[in-house]
């Protein structure tokens, strides 16, 4: 009897890790050569359910962020007795955490997974963004815009993480560029809506501002339950998907040049590598400078 190969001999657990999904035997058949009219049917479809949500969230995001600067006209100032550049302070501590927390959100998010992260993020600065209105002083408000800027700064790095695992890297700056446009329609509306809102001055023994935080707040942190539900992990568990339509996603991610599944993990050789960039170095103090 012919001796085997011990390196060609898997157990039975191996061979059950190394056999694909069910729908991935049935369905892979032909995935070699991608079908252009049914990728882009594909494309269209995942732009439906992704899309409109990340650019919701993003919307959100960017008018809790500025909407002090509406409260400013309806009294927030007079109210919580602020003086000197204690506004200023007010507005760009924000920026503080924001900024020291972008990073390890985005480390974190691969320990879990992205509908859970993502929707508990939103929630809880939907939370601290309606709590806002019910601030009494400077250090009330300070405490609430740190809080903010924690919660927020998972989004957008988390947000274009969760992209990487439906589209390919050359439909990936479209997408990202749907994110800035929702930026630019919340400068547009967050003044006209604040200004609806302002009208509430006087309500309830409130001031407007109060009630423009707490109206402004309250969707964010309900639409960070419906994220919840709505937000698929992965393509493999994207219902919205229909098995062949799974496989595709996956055959396309995996012809993408350069992708591994050690690609996929975190690495933190590879983190220390771009903080030591001199590229990514100059690119932050770039846009430090800019801002």
């Amino acid at each position: 009897m012919p001796k085997q190969d011990p390196e060609n001999v898997l157990t039975t657990t191996e061979k059950t890790k190394a056999r694909p999904p069910s729908y991935l035997e049935d369905d892979t058949q032909g995935l070699d050569l991608l079908d252009p009219i049914e990728e882009k049917k594909l494309v269209r479809k995942l732009d439906r359910h992704i899309i409109p949500i990340a650019m919701l969230l993003y919307l959100l995001s960017f008018l809790d962020r500025v909407n002090i600067g509406n409260a400013k006209l309806y009294g927030l100032e007079e109210d919580l007795g602020l003086t000197g550049n204690q506004y200023q302070i007010a507005t760009s501590v924000l920026f503080v955490s924001y900024v020291i927390f972008e990073v390890p959100s985005n480390l974190v998010l691969k320990r879990f997974k992205p509908s859970r992260y993502i929707a508990s993020i939103v929630a809880l600065w939907g939370l601290v963004a309606t709590l806002t209105g019910l601030t009494k002083n400077f250090g009330e408000l300070v405490a609430c815009r740190l809080l903010l800027g924690l919660f927020e700064a998972g989004l957008f790095p988390g947000l274009a993480m969760y992209l990487t695992f439906f589209y390919t890297k050359r439909e990936l700056a479209l997408r990202i560029g749907y994110l800035f446009v929702s930026a630019a329609l919340a400068g547009a509306c967050g003044g006209l809506l604040a200004y609806g809102i302002g009208h509430m001055d006087g309500v309830a023994g409130q001031r407007g501002w109060r009630w423009i935080m707490i109206f402004e707040g309250i969707p964010t942190f309900l639409m960070g339950i419906v994220t919840w539900f709505v937000l698929a992990d992965d393509p493999e568990h994207a219902r919205y998907l229909s098995p062949r339509e799974k496989a595709m996603v996956i055959a396309r991610r995996e012809k993408q040049a350069g992708h591994t599944t050690s690609a996929e993990e975190l690495h933190w050789k590879d983190a220390k590598k771009g903080f030591t960039d001199w590229k990514v170095l100059a690119f932050g103090v770039a846009q430090v400078s800019h801002n």
